[in-house]
């Protein structure tokens, strides 16, 4: 049976009634009460005639049959709320970067021709700069956060809206067809709409299925499995990144109570750790080492009651074997989950640790979906091949980015018949049939004629003491082309040498992958989803380079 968000979220509050569904500070939202807000939310849209136009039918793989809603928010209620409400309404939701200045952000809301913007109060004036130049003037529903903005011209003030809005289900039914929408700026230079039918997004991004992989038979069959658990899960990372939305969203589809952490304009590891204290968190989302490390410097400088805490899911970013073995120890309950997989392949492997495994390098166990892809896309590599070629996906994948058919054709190619998703990493596939990541291709440097991978060098790097977080990346070289150069953040009042990098390195890389050059930085800079600023690293690099 094919499924969508509504359908699954409306059939668990009917049943899950006054159990929490969302938290944040001092507030609690019962699943009752996010039903009827969510409705109030699709009505406004409603009432402006926004909404589902057509069938995807009628729709090629990169085109869009609804109305499209910006989420220009930080984390909090009116994120996850405006996130379902939109789709209650036929219309689709999608994700704003809020770190976007106004030429960025003009190019995202015209991309997605949005019918609506969903703000908060602190992003006002970028906002203000951009809404003159956009090519369809939008609905804009203004969250209060407390920055003192005025309304913008034509703006109405969310709450406001919702207590004047109908709670009455909205006149409009939803449908397994209906879009998911993601921007992602990761593999494809300016930001790109990901369109997923929502029955795929749910199976292949979510896993929502059966044990033995196959598709639930019945919402109540989904019902019954979620009424038995007692799931509270914080996302850390910002909702507007695809991993945290993915793991609020299968928390609510498990029936589950989505934490929030009061501090969410960023990342603040004695108010995260103190949330799942609190609140009791079973399950927290982390984004590498970039999150890793400094909940654990916070959890040794204070330690915090952690006993509920049974899951640390990761994904977007590495978390090295020293960090993981260190995050065992300290929260030696928990599993940590590894998530291989981007916004146009959903989940692709999976791997997973305990307190009792030795921990090494991190072998994926890929899905029954997941492939890897010869370097020249001719041909599905078998277990053992020496081959490092693309890590794909093939099944339910999306159809394709919104408005580009030319980069919906090179992402998502037809090999022999069958339609894969090759969103950019690269990866080969061991004897025993793991995946063995290397990393993407648009930070692969090229030295003296041969591949390093920036991840793996990372990796090898951080097994140094004194490396809190690093960076690697390839600078111009007239001997090599690109020279391997490390920017390292060491740990206070730590020294890193070159040669002691290249001696802990060169136990774990061939001697060609070894830095040639280590630049030292305060800190690394780095998104609020904890991914890698490569550009700002290659500036650094390039701006430390010797005379030539």
């Amino acid at each position: 049976m094919e499924l969508d968000l509504v359908a699954i979220h409306e059939a668990l509050a009917e049943c899950l009634g006054d159990r929490p569904c969302l938290t944040w500070r001092e507030r609690t939202w019962s699943w009752s009460e996010v039903t009827e807000r969510t409705r109030r939310f699709a009505n406004v849209l409603v009432e402006h005639g926004i909404g589902r136009h057509g069938t995807l039918a009628d729709c090629a793989g990169w085109e869009s049959p609804h109305d499209h809603v910006a989420l220009y928010l930080q984390n909090g209620n009116a994120y996850l709320e405006a996130q379902l409400g939109a789709a209650k309404a036929g219309a689709a939701a999608f994700n704003v970067n809020y770190r976007y200045v106004a030429d960025e952000l003009a190019y995202l809301l015209d991309d997605a021709d949005a019918a609506a913007i969903v703000y908060q109060g602190c992003f006002a004036a970028t906002l203000a700069e951009v809404l003159e130049r956009l090519d369809r003037a939008p609905l804009l529903l203004r969250v209060d956060d407390g920055s003192g903005d005025a309304l913008l011209p034509g703006a109405v003030d969310y709450e406001a809206a919702l207590a004047a809005a109908s709670p009455a289900p909205p006149p409009v039914t939803s449908s397994p067809d209906d879009l998911y929408v993601l921007y992602t700026g990761g593999t494809t230079g300016n930001p790109k709409g990901v369109l997923w039918r929502q029955a795929d997004f749910l199976v292949a991004a979510l896993g929502v299925r059966r044990k033995d992989g196959t598709d639930h038979g019945s919402l109540d069959e989904l019902v019954d499995a979620a009424r038995r658990r007692n799931l509270a899960t914080l996302p850390a990372p910002p909702l507007m990144h695809g991993a945290a939305m993915w793991n609020a969203l299968s928390t609510w589809i498990g029936g589950g109570t989505i934490v929030i952490q009061d501090h969410v304009d960023h990342l603040d590891p004695a108010d995260v750790l103190d949330t799942c204290e609190r609140q009791q968190v079973t399950s927290l989302l982390i984004v590498g080492d970039a999150f890793a490390r400094p909940l654990l410097d916070e959890q040794q400088r204070r330690p915090r009651d952690l006993s509920a805490l049974r899951f640390v899911l990761t994904g977007g970013a590495i978390l090295s074997p020293a960090l993981r073995r260190e995050l065992l120890d300290a929260v030696p309950q928990v599993r940590i989950v590894d998530v291989l997989g981007s916004s146009e392949s959903g989940r692709q492997a999976v791997a997973s640790n305990v307190a009792a495994d030795e921990v090494g390098p991190t072998r994926f166990a890929p899905s029954a979906t997941a492939a890897v892809l010869s370097h020249d896309l001719t041909r599905v590599l078998e277990p053992g091949d020496g081959e490092v070629g693309w890590l794909a996906q093939s099944g339910r994948i999306p159809r394709g980015y919104l408005g580009d058919p030319a980069k919906t054709a090179a992402t998502f190619p037809v090999i022999d018949g069958r339609r894969w998703s090759v969103p950019g990493d690269r990866a080969a596939l061991r004897a025993d049939g793991t995946v063995e990541l290397h990393g993407r291709e648009s930070v692969t440097i090229n030295t003296g004629g041969e591949k390093v991978f920036a991840e793996e060098v990372e990796q090898a790097i951080k097994h140094h003491p004194g490396v809190y977080d690093a960076l690697v990346v390839g600078r111009p070289s007239e001997r090599w082309g690109q020279e391997v150069v490390a920017v390292v953040a060491p740990v206070e009042g730590a020294e890193v040498t070159l040669e002691a990098l290249r001696a802990v390195a060169e136990a774990h890389l061939a001697r060609y992958k070894l830095p040639k050059a280590v630049v030292v930085v305060d800190r690394i800079s780095r998104a609020p989803s904890g991914k890698p600023d490569y550009p700002w690293a290659r500036q650094v690099a390039e701006a430390a380079s010797p005379p030539r």
